[in-house]
């Protein structure tokens, strides 16, 4: 494995490369590298490349063992990652690929145990949909549900954990195209 050289038109230092690697594939790395839980079509829009090519570069990418696919929901969710980032990160990485539910960790994290009501005006969408998201959070371990005085009230489990994600990769949630695309499925 070999870091990317100087010349490259990208530059972080999460990303290492095995030797040999065309450009296409690296370029396809690369943007794994940097958008850690991107999906397959979000990839085919970045490297504005066909689905048949995609698909044999992720294969050669995953069988090389440089990055990771996990398959979610009967193998409906695709997300990829480098192979360096831990399972547990690369779980709550996923989840905050979603604009709408970013904004719920970052709602309940400013204020502790708010109400879905607070969430729902906070965020300004349909009660429906930040139930959904919160389900979602829940699922994953994220958001945490306590009852008091005749309504749950919501808290983040590991507020260390979930800070130090969001910090180390914020870059990687700012993509405006990952941003509309969910804006476009939350409006459906």
């Amino acid at each position: 494995m070999f870091s990317l050289d100087d010349n490259s038109n990208h530059s972080t230092s999460r990303q290492y490369l095995v030797p040999g690697l065309g450009d296409l594939r690296k370029e396809i790395y690369i943007y794994i590298c940097e958008n850690p839980g991107l999906r397959y079509r979000e990839l085919i829009r970045l490297a504005g490349t066909t689905n048949g090519v995609l698909s044999y570069h992720l294969g050669k990418l995953e069988k090389s063992g440089e990055i990771r696919v996990e398959r979610l929901s009967n193998n409906r969710v695709t997300r990829y990652f480098v192979v360096n980032i831990p399972k547990k990160d690369s779980d709550i990485i996923g989840c905050f690929r979603s604009k709408v539910i970013r904004n719920i960790v970052y709602f309940v994290l400013k204020n502790e145990f708010c109400t879905f009501n607070e969430i729902v005006d906070h965020l300004e969408k349909a009660p429906s949909t930040v139930s959904w998201h919160i389900k979602k959070l829940k699922e994953a371990g994220i958001l945490n549900t306590n009852y008091g005085n005749d309504h749950f009230l919501y808290s983040i489990l590991d507020k260390e954990m979930i800070s130090r994600i969001l910090l180390e990769y914020k870059e990687s949630f700012t993509d405006r195209v990952i941003d509309n695309y969910t804006d476009i499925v939350d409006n459906l």
